[in-house]
């Protein structure tokens, strides 16, 4: 038996979040460049990896203010609705 469970979260960011923090202070000493320059890689790709990973936070960020801001408005059409019910509307 065997099951599989996908889920839809925006708590990712927090994870990316945390490794970008990590990743600018090792690249801001440098740490490890070296070995990467050195196989071939450039410093520019670092700096773009580091954009598209604050990109990735932004565009999660964005989806999650989206759904909070959703929540919200069916929050506002419950009372609403239970107001008029109240009022016999």
């Amino acid at each position: 038996m065997a099951s599989t469970f996908i889920g839809n979260s925006t708590s990712i960011q927090e994870m990316f979040r945390r490794v970008s923090e990590q990743f600018t202070a090792m690249f801001r000493r440098k740490a490890f460049l070296h070995w990467y320059t050195g196989e071939g890689m450039d410093e520019m790709e670092f700096t773009e990896a580091e954009s598209n990973m604050n990109d990735l936070v932004s565009e999660y960020q964005q989806y999650q203010d989206a759904t909070a801001d959703e929540e919200g408005e069916y929050e506002d059409e419950d009372e609403e609705a239970e107001y008029e019910q109240e009022e016999g509307y």
